[in-house]
């Protein structure tokens, strides 16, 4: 009983240290004007492994961080409708297939000179072109432009990339040195018509009823259940067949979308998708090695400025493309700049799989979480030299 009563003080002294910090610099970076996330992963350098080590496994974080995940593209889908969605399947395949296209052939480029491998400037390309949807879908909120010409533009791009990650893994897999495995790519593709099959049938049928939503609609704690055995049952069916389990919680949003009677789903959740999310941003923060940082800072810096710069110009002038001005392309470009979180998992494949070096994989790690720690700044630096009033954006 002793030891059980120190262990949930230990833990418990932690998760006051966590949430203290983060109530102390969300409060400082209110007065400055800057968006949350940064406080969330200002905390997870301190308290992790390269900081104070209040925080040594970063296992748990890394799972809460990934609920944290589905929870969001959970969220995302309920804000999009499949019938809207499709209308705009310019923008997700000519805009996103473009945008992955061009950021490969810049790795082949730089690749051919470096002496590369054919796989490695592949896995990098791939790596580069994705965007974090967490940190896009924060920002558009956080101003307001969620529902805007150039919001849902950029979501468009963010959910066609999530999609694309799925063949991006099937692909890397091909690689691996153990050898293709076609029980598992089999398993995915399954996976990917009957995801395909539920889509069709929700685009036809256009609204959906759920069962017990008169029963669930003024009874607020079973409706959070209901959503979350909605949420996570999805996850869970498109990770069992092998694809992202973030890709199913999207799905279930879609799904719930297309019953009108759902609406209230979105203040019953709000509250525990804060805490989830703000998680995720915590386990970027615990990713970030300090020491490793100092000792490479220059090359750091250089790809990180490299690659934020070449990903916000290609986005700019594919948004400009589908008929974006140039200052809501550029602040576009700007939103989608960073590397996404998917590409975590890209990078842990190209490792196993022995494409890049332990190294190389520590040095990919660190770009992409340098590249989301400063994209909410980056973003407010951009609107500010265009002089970009986001009130009056369309």
């Amino acid at each position: 009983m002793t030891l059980l009563l120190t262990a949930l003080a230990t833990e418990l002294n932690i998760m006051l240290g966590v949430f203290g910090l983060i109530l102390i610099l969300s409060l400082l970076l209110k007065r400055a004007n800057q968006p949350y996330i940064i406080a969330y992963i200002l905390t997870g350098i301190v308290v992790g492994p390269s900081g104070t080590q209040l925080v040594p496994d970063t296992e748990t974080a890394e799972f809460m961080g990934e609920l944290g995940l589905i929870i969001l593209m959970f969220f995302i889908g309920m804000e999009i409708s499949l019938h809207d969605f499709v209308k705009k399947w310019r923008i997700a395949v000519f805009g996103t297939g473009l945008q992955v296209f061009i950021s490969v052939m810049a790795m082949m480029t730089v690749g051919f000179f470096l002496g590369w491998d054919f796989k490695r400037m592949l896995l990098l390309g791939f790596i580069i072109s994705l965007s974090s949807s967490a940190v896009v879908i924060r920002l558009l909120e956080d101003n307001k432009i969620f529902k805007t010409k150039i919001g849902q533009n950029v979501i468009s791009i963010l959910i066609t990339q999530d999609i694309l990650i799925v063949p991006m893994i099937i692909v890397m897999s091909l690689f691996d040195t153990d050898g293709l495995d076609m029980e598992k790519i089999g398993l995915q593709l399954v996976g990917a018509l009957l995801i395909g099959g539920l889509l069709y049938y929700m685009f036809k049928r256009r609204s959906l009823r759920v069962p017990f939503i008169k029963q669930l609609k003024n009874d607020q704690e079973l409706q959070v259940f209901a959503a979350l055995i909605v949420c996570f049952g999805m996850a869970l069916i498109t990770s069992l067949f092998g694809l992202s389990a973030g890709l199913g919680a999207f799905v279930a949003g879609l799904l719930v979308h297309a019953t009108p009677a759902t609406t209230w789903l979105h203040d019953s959740l709000r509250s525990f998708r804060i805490v989830l999310v703000s998680v995720f941003f915590l386990s970027v923060g615990l990713l970030i090695d300090t020491s490793f940082i100092l000792e490479h800072w220059l090359v750091i810096g250089s790809l990180v400025l490299t690659v934020y710069i070449s990903n916000m110009l290609i986005n700019a002038f594919l948004l400009k493309l589908l008929g974006n001005s140039w200052n809501e392309s550029l602040y576009g470009g700007s939103l989608l700049a960073q590397i996404g979180e998917f590409s975590f998992v890209l990078a842990s494949i190209g490792h196993q799989a022995d494409i890049i070096s332990t190294f190389s994989y520590q040095m990919t790690v660190i770009v992409i979480s340098v590249t989301i720690f400063i994209s909410p700044i980056t973003v407010m630096f951009v609107r500010k030299v265009l002089n970009l009033d986001v009130s009056l954006l369309r």
